[in-house]
């Protein structure tokens, strides 16, 4: 069962501003690259549904940030049906975040009051994800679709949308700047965040503060 209702899912996403996207298939990395964002001030976190047996490595993920960082909020990604979401809710999932418009994973996390963010690539998809639930939604892939523009372009008719781009986001002044003079509620970032040349060095303090740099950028920005 969810700990955090996706209330605050979307409001800690909003206050922190960036969503780190990442997922190993070996434990005790996930262990150090959670710990390492959380200490870095990062409090909602996606672990990407990509390898074999995900879901037992976030099983025992989640069990862990659940006592040694209690605030952080876990969620999990790369989900495409409803099948695989009513299995990571079971596992605890406090979000799902999609690459795609599904609306019978709405279905599942509405059931259980669980925060949903469907990847979506026009406006037609945005409005339709809103009227299926989703209070914060991602577009995807970011630059792809159009960039920081696009959400700008987004934010006019739909002043009231909450965007979370992931994809050609970066943890740079020039390029955060960008989006969230776009009006971004927040960004998703996997390799530009944690690169694997910290994870080859097992360099976590190097990660817990490039983070903490980028999460001050984001507030900077906001003043």
């Amino acid at each position: 069962m969810a700990r955090f209702t996706r209330i605050e899912v979307a409001l800690k996403m909003k206050e922190t501003g960036i969503v780190p996207v990442f997922y190993h298939q070996n434990i005790e990395t996930c262990k150090e690259v959670l710990l390492a964002c959380y200490k870095g001030g990062v409090r909602v976190f996606e672990f990407t549904n990509r390898g074999d047996f995900a879901h037992e490595v976030f099983a025992e993920l989640n069990k862990f940030a659940a006592e040694a960082a209690p605030e952080m909020i876990l969620g999990v990604g790369s989900i495409v049906d409803a099948g695989t979401t009513a299995l990571y809710l079971q596992l605890g999932a406090n979000f799902i975040v999609s690459p795609v418009l599904n609306p019978e994973m709405a279905k599942v996390c509405n059931r259980r009051k669980v925060s949903w963010s469907p990847g979506c690539g026009s406006v037609t998809e945005i409005s339709y994800a809103e009227e299926l639930g989703a209070e914060v939604v991602k577009i995807f892939p970011g630059s792809q679709v159009g960039g920081p523009s696009f959400v700008k372009g987004v934010k006019g008719p739909f002043p009231w949308a909450s965007i979370m781009p992931t994809g050609g986001v970066e943890p740079t002044e020039e390029n955060l700047t960008k989006w969230f003079e776009a009006g971004v509620h927040c960004v998703g970032m996997g390799s530009q965040l944690i690169t694997k040349d910290i994870l080859g060095k097992g360099d976590f303090a190097a990660l817990e503060q490039k983070v903490s740099d980028a999460i001050e950028l984001v507030k900077s920005l906001r003043k």
